[in-house]
């Protein structure tokens, strides 16, 4: 166990004492010799509590390859975060002889947690933990086959590190057994990356939403359930109101189109979050909310896309209709859709989106920039942190600014930071220009020039980040009567000439029962810990509507 995080805490031991506790949440099971338990890329059953006997753990991935993880004995649990949920299981259990068991379901886990505070927090970091070692490891699970540097290796990296799901990737420019694969079914460079899932189905560079699919990700509806409320947006202003709702007994569903976290779960490192003086990266602190929601009994549905929300609410519950799934059925509804980047108009810019063209600053393209110039354009504060996170990375940044100076947009804190770092270069009162590539449509070359003068300037650049602001992501409540100001951002409070005359909530939209936080919201500051409180504080408005609804007409 000496390669695994803290493996005192990720692999405990429960006392006798403990296991009775447990038994009122479980139920029985035995297992003969060689019996599953539990399969890779298979909903797993729940946590199992090992009363006799072992159980071999390990990780297999889609080509065959079997990694042992450890055998785990009497007074140990069997689980890690996906089966808080029900989600596929991310590694095999085998029964090592006779094997008894005590069985808790999802939903008996969920209420162990709450129910026991210290020997749940324990089991919990746990969970946690063993996710974090098989995220490590970099075996098992999902297989990505293609060279670590095309645009559909990049894309699914990310969408799958920002989801937490176990992966590793086969690169042909260095694996041999990489290259005859790529050879035999993928010889034609649109068709990389080949995905290979556990149960070994062979996908062609697919879509995300497919990709999710077929490892078991997207929850979806429940038959006919209606929530007490739906939050489309899983960025921090979503993910608060989801732990604060489900914690209050709520019952809460909460989607988003790509990932948990939204913008703040790019973020390479932020500083001036309440609590972290060393700072903490946008994905560990919005993981740890994502991690508390699943806690407390939100499902959490990614990626699923919302295209229309209908609030004639015909019986009662208003509808969110999913983009390849049953409509969403909720009695309140709050938009945390947040805002989706920005595309400056530059000429042949989608050409080079995921082919040098990045609007977020993660691990996953800091790879590509090692030891080499890159060009960032921005001025705020997302700016700020990747300029700085690529500086570790990058042999030098250069900082493209619009305006003249960074003041009106930054934390002081961040331009001292970068003002104090010999690899920044700033560039204020310039544009980009043009951006010039090779016959694969990689990014090569990139032209600006000074907004002051006629001066022009290039430089072979392969890798341009973009943080220029966001739009925000409104579009789907067209039609619904909820009203936008003349940015697109959701009006809510007294600012609404809708809500005039009657007592509303401060973040309650022109459509009673439905609410807006965070980003998306007009007036909203903008910032992680503005998000996190509106989420809070909408539960209270939450709990009022939803009281109100249920109240019998006099």
């Amino acid at each position: 166990m000496a390669r695994f995080t803290r493996p005192e805490q990720t692999f405990p031991t429960l006392t006798p004492a403990e296991i009775e506790r447990l038994r009122n949440f479980g139920e029985l099971r035995t297992y003969k010799d060689g019996e599953l338990l539990f399969e890779t890329g298979k909903p797993g059953p729940g946590m199992f509590v090992v009363l006799k006997g072992d159980v071999a753990i390990s990780q297999r991935d889609g080509l065959g390859n079997v990694t042992p993880v450890i055998d785990q004995g009497p007074g140990q649990f069997l689980a890690e975060l996906g089966q808080l949920s029900g989600r596929p299981a991310l590694v095999d259990g085998r029964a090592e002889g006779e094997v008894e068991t005590l069985l808790l379901p999802p939903e008996r886990l969920r209420a162990l947690l709450v129910a026991e505070a210290e020997l749940g927090e324990r089991i919990m970091r746990a969970l946690i933990l063993r996710r974090v070692n098989l995220l490590q490891a970099g075996v098992g699970g999902i297989v990505l086959i293609g060279p670590s540097h095309s645009a559909g290796v990049v894309r699914l990296q990310g969408f799958l590190t920002r989801n937490g799901q176990p992966h590793h990737l086969l690169d042909p420019d260095k694996d041999r057994d990489a290259a005859e694969v790529i050879a035999r079914y993928s010889p034609k460079p649109e068709d990389w990356p080949l995905v290979v899932t556990p149960e070994g189905a062979v996908l062609r560079n697919p879509g995300e939403t497919e990709l999710a699919r077929a490892i078991g990700m997207i929850g979806g509806p429940r038959n006919d359930r209606i929530y007490d409320v739906a939050i489309v947006g899983c960025g921090p202003a979503g993910l608060a109101t989801a732990v604060y709702a489900a914690s209050e007994g709520l019952s809460v569903a909460v989607l988003d189109i790509r990932a948990f976290g939204g913008q703040a779960g790019a973020s390479a490192r932020i500083e001036n979050y309440l609590g972290f003086p060393t700072g903490i990266s946008g994905l560990a602190l919005t993981a740890r909310a994502f991690n508390q929601a699943q806690k407390f009994g939100a499902d959490i549905m990614i990626p699923v896309t919302a295209k229309s929300l209908d609030c004639t609410r015909k019986d009662g519950a208003f509808a969110v209709a999913l983009d390849g799934s049953d409509p969403l059925r909720s009695r309140s509804v709050v938009v945390a859709s947040g805002a989706r980047y920005r595309r400056p108009d530059i000429a042949n810019l989608d050409k080079f989106e995921g082919r040098g063209v990045w609007y977020w600053a993660s691990p996953v393209e800091a790879k590509l920039c090692a030891g080499e110039e890159v060009a960032l354009v921005g001025a705020g504060n997302s700016a700020g942190q990747a300029a700085v996170f690529l500086s570790g990375h990058a042999r030098k940044v250069l900082m493209i600014i619009r305006g003249g100076g960074l003041g009106a947009s930054m934390s002081r804190y961040l331009i001292e930071r970068i003002e104090a770092t010999p690899n920044i270069e700033l560039l204020f009162n310039t544009e980009i220009t043009a951006l010039e590539g090779d016959e694969a449509s990689l990014l090569r070359r990139i032209r600006w020039k000074s907004r002051l003068s006629d001066d022009e300037d290039s430089a072979d650049i392969k890798n341009l980040f973009l943080f220029v602001g966001a739009d925000p992501a409104t579009g789907w409540l067209d039609g619904c009567g909820v009203t936008l100001d003349r940015g697109g951002f959701v009006v809510t409070g007294a600012q609404s000439e809708q809500n005039q005359g009657r007592p509303v909530a401060p973040l309650e939209t022109s459509v009673p029962g439905v609410y807006a936080v965070g980003d998306v919201r007009s007036g909203s500051v903008k910032r992680v810990g503005g998000a996190i409180g509106e989420g809070a504080q909408v539960v209270a408005s939450l709990h009022g509507y939803l009281g109100d609804a249920a109240k019998p007409a006099l």
